[in-house]
């Protein structure tokens, strides 16, 4: 795992690579936010690929108690990927309202995710 520093407007934001699943278990998330937390990073940018599949069906409660945890910590997380072979109607509710919030975002490029968390 490579942690590539982003400083935009005084803010240094956490980008995440890895070609592993990192996030598996919401211990797992936990164990990510607490790491970069203590580095003093308060914004990261993870990729799709790098949570469990699991996350993105909402019936299990995984995508909640994770990000429960980012909203706790108040760490601003966005998540980079494409989302169109998510189709069900929860999950597309879901990603919308994350977005229209915005501690926690979906995006469809890394560009994106920088402008939102910068």
């Amino acid at each position: 795992m490579i942690i590539e520093t982003h400083r935009i407007n005084q803010t240094d934001i956490a980008e995440v690579i890895s070609e592993e699943c990192l996030i598996k278990t919401a211990e797992d998330g936990l164990d990510l936010l607490g790491n970069l937390y203590y580095q003093g990073f308060d914004r990261i940018i993870l990729y799709a690929h790098n949570i469990t599949p699991n996350f993105f069906d909402l019936k299990n409660g995984l995508a909640g108690e994770i990000l429960q945890k980012f909203s706790n910590y108040r760490v601003r997380l966005a998540i980079v990927g494409d989302f169109s072979a998510y189709t069900s109607n929860s999950i597309r509710d879901f990603i919308r309202e994350s977005n229209r919030t915005g501690h926690i975002s979906f995006s469809d490029s890394l560009s994106e995710a920088l402008a939102k968390l910068g």
